[in-house]
């Protein structure tokens, strides 16, 4: 009988030792999937606008995100990505979520580049947040480059157009999270 119960305890180890080795697997595949796009983007931004290179190596950190926003009247989207602290190479894996209500009618696919001037403003936004924002933009496939040439606020935004066609005015809001599964 205690034999059964020592075999039976040993298997449950092994299964749970297995489980959770498949979803670090998992995890660190999701994590470098994210790190290549975000890498890729990076490239991409770099190589369209000549002032993003200038303010990232001022930014102690930044966030580049992927993300899809569909809508007509109403307006929703999503995407995933990762924030990195350049002095220490910390990667925070990141959802972003966003809403509004205006007009505006299609579906787009862009990155979101976000370049922080500051260790405090790095740390709020990992911290998660709401940023409301009215906005107003055309964009048509890979023509929708926000172009910006300082920090306003401790805050740098790029945004590049990957594939769609929305145009649209609105008011949204967008918040940002860390993903639980990727810490």
């Amino acid at each position: 009988m205690q034999r059964s119960f020592l075999l039976a305890l040993a298997l449950m180890l092994g299964l749970s030792s297995a489980f959770a080795q498949e979803g670090d697997s998992r995890a660190t595949a999701r994590k470098q999937e994210i790190d290549a796009a975000a890498q890729a983007a990076l490239d991409e931004l770099f190589a369209a606008q000549g002032n993003a290179r200038e303010l990232y190596d001022k930014a102690v950190g930044y966030a580049v995100l992927t993300a899809t926003k569909a809508g007509f009247i109403v307006s929703g989207g999503s995407g995933t990505g990762v924030a990195v602290n350049k002095a220490t190479g910390q990667r925070t894996y990141m959802r972003m979520g966003t809403g509004g209500i205006g007009l505006g009618i299609g579906a787009q696919r862009y990155n979101l580049y976000i370049l922080f001037e500051t260790e405090s403003h790095l740390s709020r936004f990992v911290a998660g947040g709401w940023d409301s924002s009215a906005t107003a933009q055309a964009a048509a496939g890979k023509e929708g480059v926000a172009v910006r040439s300082s920090f306003i606020d401790g805050i740098a935004f790029f945004q590049m157009t990957d594939k769609g066609l929305m145009a649209h005015a609105d008011i949204s809001g967008t918040r940002f999270w860390v993903i639980d599964e990727l810490r």
